[in-house]
């Protein structure tokens, strides 16, 4: 499958949906992603991923697939430099339009992630990329190798995603069950046509095709590990920051969980990988 050159017809769809859901997404009518909070100033990165990533003050971190950019700024806010990458222009305007508000500087650039080594200078310190992004990338190992390709010596990367287990299920009469290909080829994307948004908001899309892949734990972990980086952790978790099944249940902070009576399995995984230093 060719993604450079001429536009894929799933690039097109996929790009046209995300233009129009990024407007639905910083209006937030519902506070799905706590852009309200963010404005009064509110550190709303989830508790994994604040927990997990450490101290970014002073690093250069670089958000691939930011949208419209929360979590870019507010690791800008715990003194990261940060850069944000999307290929949505109407995201990358909301961004910019947040990060101008909050008085935080920050760059945000508009192109493919596949395009993040033509278009970015690289060495950053961290690579930060977060929930729901895997599912839109047809090659998870050329993924791996523009991550490391990004990152300084003794930088990494840090992941968190919905577990590639509860990428395949469904809910069907009340019960869970394997409905989706634990890998998806990418010759043969899932199509989904979204008639509103995941957050709720039930505004009605114009667009709405979005083609999808899911990367086997397996293949995201080997993929890294190919491209010469070095896995850290991984951590796999119970609870998400959306209602996957109509069966969750919320918990915490934006999170969910499945409900008491169900057997506990995995719903997202997050890991840290490291670029080892250059010999001397």
């Amino acid at each position: 499958m060719d993604i450079q050159g001429s536009c894929p017809y799933w690039h097109a769809d996929n790009q046209a949906t995300w233009d129009e859901l990024a407007a639905i997404h910083v209006r937030d009518a519902n506070g799905f992603y706590a852009v309200e909070r963010f404005r009064r100033g509110e550190d709303i990165l989830m508790a994994i991923e604040s927990d997990e990533i450490g101290d970014v003050a002073g690093r250069h971190l670089l958000h691939l697939q930011c949208h419209i950019g929360l979590d870019t700024l507010c690791l800008a806010r715990r003194g990261a430099t940060v850069t944000g990458l999307d290929f949505s222009g109407a995201a990358i305007a909301a961004a910019q339009g947040l990060a101008a508000e909050a008085g935080l500087k920050a760059l945000f650039i508009k192109a493919d992630v596949y395009d993040a080594v033509a278009v970015l200078e690289g060495g950053f310190d961290i690579v930060y990329v977060s929930w729901g992004s895997l599912n839109w990338l047809p090659d998870i190992w050329r993924w791996a190798d523009i991550v490391s390709g990004l990152l300084a010596p003794g930088g990494f990367v840090y992941l968190v995603e919905q577990h590639p287990f509860m990428s395949i299920m469904r809910e069907r009469d009340g019960r869970i069950e394997p409905f989706y290909p634990w890998r998806t080829p990418m010759e043969r994307p899932i199509l989904t046509e979204m008639s509103s948004t995941y957050t709720g908001d039930g505004t009605r899309l114009t667009k709405g095709r979005m083609h999808e892949w899911e990367p086997p734990l397996s293949d995201i972990i080997t993929a890294l590990l190919a491209s010469g980086l070095r896995l850290d952790f991984l951590h796999e978790h119970e609870v998400l920051p959306w209602r996957r099944l109509p069966m969750m249940v919320p918990v915490a902070d934006r999170m969910y969980r499945l409900p008491d009576g169900e057997v506990a399995v995995p719903l997202a995984f997050s890991l840290k990988a490291w670029k080892p230093q250059a010999p001397r």
